[in-house]
């Protein structure tokens, strides 16, 4: 029997009703945000307040390595995954620099890479020194995969106890859309043709490569979709499930979640099959440019804000939401309400 996690906490219709409202008497034309309001008001029904708050916030960069770089699926090696975390500990990655714009906090977290002692500044929540080759057999065992949900789950309901408000959910590591295309085509019941893309940058060479590890990795591990603890397991990386976990705990803790790219997606997508109602907790930040992000967003009932077919991960995508979500909510929160400009408020046509 798959288990729960967590117990969510149930969305507030009233908060995003009132939400809507104190939009509304904002002196514009009603709903002229756009998505910007739908997101907005979301947020309120996961806050449980209409007095919305984007602070305090962070991005959580979640790393790991996977066994399956052995393939030749990445044009990189897996030393490359301590490399960016240790600049994300010194704050000179490519999330650092977009996060600072975003007044945005970057933490890194260490879910199970190769090597990561030579990285101060990051959180240890590692679950082992990267996954097995999943080509082989089972990426981690159960209890690994069960570990490193929990540590997502706690780590996210940690921040949420020191009053966190809003997160941005990012991940590295080398090897990863191979991970999330394998999980992807699992839960999508999808072919992994469908599902796959370049990651980083392979030729055509490369990519048939690619889909053909992941099939062997569907024959080696069979795995069932209507299990996604132990989908996960057999194909997951220790960051993917981490991430889950973080998606899990969001939604037990109330806090509204920004997701990157296929990865963070994919994740979600975990979170979900374990748990619909994190469904709630969920912004899609942007849609991607591999293949499967359109199907997972679908998947996930999620609308992107952004069409950028941007590929960079780490959570860049994510933290470009946050500064027009800001932007969103000042006006939101603005004095200038038909009120104040004594007019009559915009109302539905056809309304008396």
């Amino acid at each position: 029997m798959q288990q729960s996690f967590i117990t969510p906490r149930p969305l507030s219709e009233s908060a995003r009703l009132a939400a809507q409202e104190r939009f509304d008497r904002v002196a514009k034309p009603l709903g002229s945000l756009g998505l910007f309001e739908s997101v907005l008001t979301r947020i309120a029904a996961v806050q449980g307040t209409d007095d919305i708050s984007l602070r305090p916030r962070a991005v959580l960069v979640f790393c790991g390595d996977h066994g399956v770089v052995r393939q030749g699926i990445s044009q990189c090696g897996s030393d490359v995954t301590l490399r960016v975390a240790r600049s994300i500990c010194e704050n000179s990655s490519n999330i650092n620099q977009m996060a600072a714009c975003a007044d945005t906090p970057v933490i890194a977290i260490d879910m199970g890479m190769a090597d990561s002692t030579d990285c101060p500044g990051l959180v240890h929540l590692s679950v082992g020194k990267g996954t097995a080759d999943f080509s082989q057999g089972p990426a981690m065992t159960a209890e690994q995969a069960d570990q490193a949900i929990q540590a997502g789950i706690h780590y996210v309901k940690s921040l949420a106890g020191n009053g966190c408000r809003l997160l941005a959910l990012g991940e590295m590591g080398i090897g990863n859309t191979t991970s999330a295309s394998a999980l992807a085509s699992v839960f999508l019941n999808l072919p992994p043709e469908q599902v796959t893309g370049r990651g980083s940058g392979l030729s055509d060479e490369g990519l048939a490569r690619k889909i053909q590890v992941i099939r062997q990795a569907l024959t080696v591990n069979q795995p069932d979709a209507r299990d996604p603890v132990s989908v996960l397991a057999a194909l997951g990386g220790f960051e993917i499930a981490g991430i889950a976990g973080a998606c899990l705990g969001a939604a037990e803790a109330g806090i509204p979640v920004i997701l990157d790219g296929v990865i963070s997606c994919t994740a979600a997508l975990a979170a979900v099959r374990i748990c619909p109602e994190v469904r709630h907790c969920l912004i899609a930040s942007h849609q991607g440019r591999e293949p499967s992000a359109s199907y997972l967003l679908q998947a996930l009932g999620l609308t992107p804000v952004l069409h950028a077919r941007m590929a960079l991960g780490e959570g860049t995508g994510a933290v470009m939401l946050i500064p027009l979500l800001d932007m969103a909510l000042q006006v939101y929160k603005s004095p200038h309400t038909f009120a104040a400009l004594e007019m009559d408020a915009y109302r539905p046509l056809g309304s008396s």
